[in-house]
């Protein structure tokens, strides 16, 4: 289906529809996207040599242009892997896009949606990075990370976590979430089948199925505080159960697994020798007390059966610096490094010399930490107050991380004036965006249509600007109820 481009004299809204063929279904569909850009940026006649465009010039003094791609003109073959087409986009990345995009053209949209600290990199972090340039360390690293970080790791892990390493049992990345996809596909065969309690931070289930294994979703309730019952999670686990992932502090909840929960849930993996479990302990170090943190390798009988995923873009505002590290027994780790060798190699030299300086700040991150979680704990008690006292609305405090995954599905089934009805948590949050300008994350996402997203990774005003636009368009979903 041929391409329909829109251009003004300045400024250029692109609008493309065409029609995708899904290799694994062979069933069409639809897609469209947008963009919007100043005329200098375009290069009309580069576009025309692109993608071929016909030009029509219609009253309103704008050029109509109908394009037709290279893949007609050439019979190129543009069916993807079934793989591929399996997997979900990441929800957050794309309404964080939108809301920046959104930003970018002047609307004054309040970005609640990605998961990434307000705070700068902490100085002493920031400088250590600079002096890597400066001294040099520009160079490759070994593919699992330069000796010295892997070594502070494993001093941070046994001094704060109680769980012991050796070097070439830690394997660097370029970030936790990679650490986490080189972890599935390392262990698990077509097949296989990976539990993930929901809500579920958006990328376990699309790692499983990049891996040829299927995710088994176990639901949790907000009334037991999003927490997996140990009962439902040994009446799920069969023969081709190969992964359970746990997230404690939880994306998108902020709920923390008690020592004496994971205890239980620890029991039962016992039982099955082909089950492994992936702790992914991203938000370990924001944790609001008396809430602890308890790593799931440290139980008995669990190192064996464990592989700890860490980083340090939460807890140490380093999201751009883009590094995480994945522990384990040698045979796995081994492995991760061997796909690692062959997507990416080493991580970036200069990050891992400033995440040696954030491993240096002292136990848990130290002061420098500790005045980051305060602010996010301050934050986190004025939203529970401010949502609390909105009829409808159901909340479970979070112990950590910082999100609010809040109920507002008592709002669902309204209409609201010049947009229509409010079916589910995705309509809730493009309404949230139309009328009151704030960008979070629609439940689906996550595995929980009843609910949405709300990041406090954002300064107290800005949040409390953002409560005052969302009551607001919930005032008026309230009042069209009424009417």
């Amino acid at each position: 289906m041929a391409n329909t481009l829109l251009y003004n004299n300045t400024t250029c809204g692109i609008s493309f529809h065409d029609q995708s063929l899904s290799a694994a279904n062979s069933a069409s569909r639809h897609v469209s996207r947008s963009l919007s850009f100043s005329q200098n940026s375009l290069d009309m006649n580069a576009l025309k040599h692109v993608i071929g465009v016909e030009q029509q010039n219609n009253k309103r003094g704008r050029v109509i242009v109908k394009s037709k791609t290279h893949f007609d003109d050439l019979g190129v073959d543009i069916s993807l892997s079934p793989r591929v087409n399996a997997v979900k986009p990441s929800r957050t990345v794309a309404i964080t896009d939108q809301a920046t995009a959104l930003v970018q053209a002047g609307v004054p949209v309040i970005r609640l949606a990605a998961g990434e600290p307000d705070f700068d990199t902490p100085a002493v972090i920031a400088e250590a990075g600079i002096n890597a340039i400066r001294e040099g360390h520009t160079r490759y690293t070994p593919n699992a990370g330069t000796l010295e970080l892997r070594q502070a790791i494993c001093h941070k892990l046994k001094e704060e976590n109680g769980i012991e390493y050796t070097p070439d049992q830690v394997v660097v990345s370029n970030g936790a979430k990679q650490s986490i996809a080189q972890a599935v596909i390392a262990v698990c065969s077509p097949g296989d089948e990976v539990i993930v309690p929901a809500p579920f931070w958006v990328s376990y289930p699309e790692m499983a199925r990049l891996a040829d294994a299927t995710p088994v979703i176990l639901p949790t309730s907000i009334s037991n505080n999003f927490l997996l019952d140990p009962k439902l999670l040994e009446s799920k686990i069969t023969e081709r159960s190969r992964v359970l992932i746990l997230c404690s502090p939880s994306n998108p909840t902020g709920s923390v697994y008690p020592k004496e929960l994971l205890e239980k849930i620890a029991e039962i993996v016992a039982k099955h020798p082909r089950l492994l479990v992936i702790s992914d302990e991203i938000y370990e170090h924001i944790i609001y007390a008396p809430a602890t943190h308890t790593s799931f390798a440290s139980l008995p009988g669990m190192w064996d059966r464990t592989l700890t995923v860490n980083g340090f873009s939460k807890a140490f505002a380093m999201t751009g610096w883009r590094l995480g590290y994945i522990a384990g027994p040698k045979h796995f780790i081994a492995a991760c490094g061997k796909v690692q060798s062959q997507f990416t190699s080493g991580a970036s030299s200069i990050s891992q010399k400033a995440a040696v300086a954030a491993l240096g700040l002292g136990y848990a991150g130290g002061e420098t930490v500790s005045v980051m979680v305060k602010a996010f704990r301050e934050r986190r008690d004025y939203l529970v107050k401010s949502f609390s006292e909105i009829d409808g609305v159901k909340i479970s405090e979070p112990k950590g991380a910082f999100y609010l995954f809040i109920d507002f599905s008592s709002y669902y089934g309204r209409e609201a004036e010049g947009f229509g009805k409010i079916e589910d948590s995705e309509s809730l949050c493009r309404y949230l965006l139309d009328k009151g300008q704030v960008a979070v994350v629609p439940g689906s996402a996550f595995g929980d249509d009843t609910c949405i997203r709300i990041s406090y990774a954002a300064s107290l005003t800005t949040l409390q600007a953002a409560v005052e636009r969302i009551k607001k368009s919930l005032i008026s979903l309230t009042s069209a109820a009424l009417v």
